[in-house]
């Protein structure tokens, strides 16, 4: 590649899940076509990972095979364990735990994977190649219950952080320990997905750096220990907050500066309307995140070139 490659990542779901258990609505499919308009405007081609309650929207689904047709971004598959069908109570109340994929049997995994797979190759007429876990959890089994569908690319990976203190089924261990994974793109061993294998699978991690220098962080894990607390030190994700543009930017210049050969960006479809999530109440905050998004845009540019997980895949395996 000529320059780093540079992957929008948005998890297509839908509104305000944080705050919305029970009645999952979909409105933030009106607010996708303005964000896609920004990225072909600045040459990006976003990928739109899928979720359930959106690939049964009409109106969604309008949205995404225009994309596909002009070959201006990429759809891929999400998955919210509780909520995809086919629907197998795993706690007393899944809608509220939002439980984990991986906390499920492997039967009832595959079965929710190939639900998922089909719904959204036979209503885009396309090959589904990429997909992010719900909530961020992944493990060995899912690895390679993506490769027996036909994947190419996974983009669960968020290294540095540990997802163990943030529950899933209560009577379960928690999310995926990430602090050692890889922060560069690499083809997973499908035993250990730790590690670099010879599986067909491309792990593309998330961009993700310390908040903190090493100093500072050995220091405040033992002052949080001594307070009798266990956390991962803190990190700054290529993610808006509102008002990050700065922050997202030094993401970005450490990334490259460690020699990533690609970035990655992600924020949720619903972050895009006002009250679709407890960051972007108004239109006032919408606007605030469109000025940090042309800022982070504009700085990077004539840095990187903007790729779907599939092309960034295709150059991966024409480099080897």
């Amino acid at each position: 590649m000529k320059k780093p490659a540079f992957i929008i990542t948005l998890d297509t779901e839908g509104d305000n899940l944080w705050e919305n258990e029970r009645d999952i609505t979909t409105k933030n499919t009106n607010f996708l076509p303005r964000f896609q308009q920004l990225c072909e405007h600045f040459h990006f081609k976003p990928v739109w990972l899928t979720n359930y309650e959106m690939v049964m929207d009409d109106a969604y689904i309008e949205f995404a095979r225009d994309v596909i047709a002009r070959n201006t971004g990429e759809i891929g598959m999400h998955l919210h364990a509780w909520n995809s069908p086919p629907l197998v109570p795993l706690t007393h109340d899944d809608l509220h735990h939002q439980p984990y994929l991986v906390e499920y049997p492997k039967d009832q995994m595959r079965e929710k994977i190939a639900l998922m797979t089909d719904l959204l190759e036979n209503k885009l007429q396309t090959k589904m190649l990429s997909h992010r876990a719900g909530r961020w959890a992944f493990n060995e089994i899912y690895a390679q219950l993506l490769v027996e569908f036909g994947y190419q690319v996974d983009c669960s990976v968020t290294p540095k952080v540990d997802w163990r203190f943030t529950k899933g089924d209560p009577a379960q261990s928690g999310g995926t320990n990430y602090t050692d994974f890889p922060s560069h793109a690499y083809f997973m061993d499908l035993e250990d997905i730790t590690k670099t294998g010879n599986s067909t699978l491309l792990e593309v991690p998330m961009s993700i750096q310390y908040k903190h220098s090493p100093l500072m962080n050995k220091f405040k894990q033992g002052y949080d220990k001594l307070r009798g607390k266990q956390r991962a030190p803190s990190v700054n994700w290529l993610r808006p907050k509102g008002g990050n543009a700065q922050q997202m930017i030094e993401v970005a210049e450490k990334s490259l500066a460690q020699g990533h050969d690609h970035i990655e960006f992600m924020l949720h479809s619903s972050e895009f309307m006002p009250g679709g999530s407890p960051t972007f109440r108004t239109e006032k905050d919408i606007e605030g995140l469109y000025s940090d998004l042309e800022t982070l845009f504009s700085f990077l540019k004539d840095k990187v070139q903007g790729m779907t997980l599939a092309e960034y895949y295709q150059s991966k395996v024409q480099a080897k």
